[in-house]
């Protein structure tokens, strides 16, 4: 298990080097694991870290971890299940944005739009050497007409409707609005994310940091009155996360924002 590369309260904050710094402790868990005399299977990790606290890795952070992971015989594994389908802005996939190509990629949640329905992207190596030497596998559901059908109509929505580019546009919106919350409200730490994949955390001081989750879960609880839902998360339960649909507009923003804004007050006062 690798430290959290939360640049924000983390003991790495510069944003240049960060990355690194957290990536290259990879290479004390591969001689950890060599000094037990065992091999390293792989390293698997999300793009981006949902329930971990919406954290945004830094750059060239999986760029060095994967090169570790390489070198000492393991696969690379990129966990997309949330944050995958163009949620990001920039592209399909978040891991594009850290410059690498994992050789394992799991995908599921808004691959089937609330259908249930998940996949395994791979290189046709591993799937070729699994294929020759796999034992006996068997799926009661795996790749049933309906399912894929589903994730085939939700690729075709993707793509006709441009939700990468609009979640960019609107995410670009959203986290700027936020930003202006923050300047209002000082027990708002933090704001971050990348396109509709946003995080806002809540502290008791700006100085000091120290998470606020009481804040945090009642902003939520007054979000949930209101008919808007987020969930809190992190490991101090002081963050609020937002994952709308990829339809979510501008419009959408303005009604969040106004009733955050109102959240915070009532709750601060």
């Amino acid at each position: 298990m690798m430290e959290l590369p939360d640049t924000y309260r983390g003991k790495y904050r510069d944003l240049e080097t960060a990355g690194e710094k957290y990536g290259a402790e990879a290479e004390t868990l591969v001689e950890n694991i060599r000094n037990r005399g065992a091999k390293v299977a792989g390293f698997i990790g999300e793009s981006a870290l949902s329930c971990g606290g919406q954290i945004i890795l830094p750059q060239n952070y999986l760029k060095t971890i994967y090169r570790t992971v390489r070198e000492a015989g393991g696969l690379c594994i990129a966990d997309e299940v949330q944050v995958g389908f163009g949620r990001c802005g920039t592209g399909m996939w978040v891991y594009e944005t850290q410059g690498v190509v994992p050789d394992i990629v799991t995908i599921g949640k808004p691959m089937g739009n609330g259908h249930p329905i998940a996949g395994v992207v791979t290189t046709r190596k591993i799937a070729e050497k699994y294929r020759l030497n796999r034992p006996e596998y068997f799926n009661t559901y795996g790749g049933n007409p309906v399912s894929m059908a589903v994730g085939l109509a939700v690729l075709d929505v993707i793509k006709k409707e441009k939700l990468v580019e609009h979640a960019h546009q609107t995410g670009t919106v959203f986290l700027q609005e936020l930003k202006l919350l923050q300047q209002r409200h000082d027990c708002i730490g933090d704001v971050r994310g990348i396109g509709l994949f946003l995080g806002i955390e809540f502290v008791k001081c700006r100085d000091s940091r120290e998470p606020d989750e009481d804040t945090a879960v009642s902003v939520k609880k007054f979000m949930y009155k209101n008919k808007i839902i987020v969930s809190t998360e992190g490991r101090y339960n002081n963050i609020v996360k937002i994952k709308p649909p990829m339809k979510f507009d501008e419009a959408n923003v303005a009604h969040f924002i106004k009733h955050f804004d109102r959240a915070i007050s009532e709750v601060k006062s």
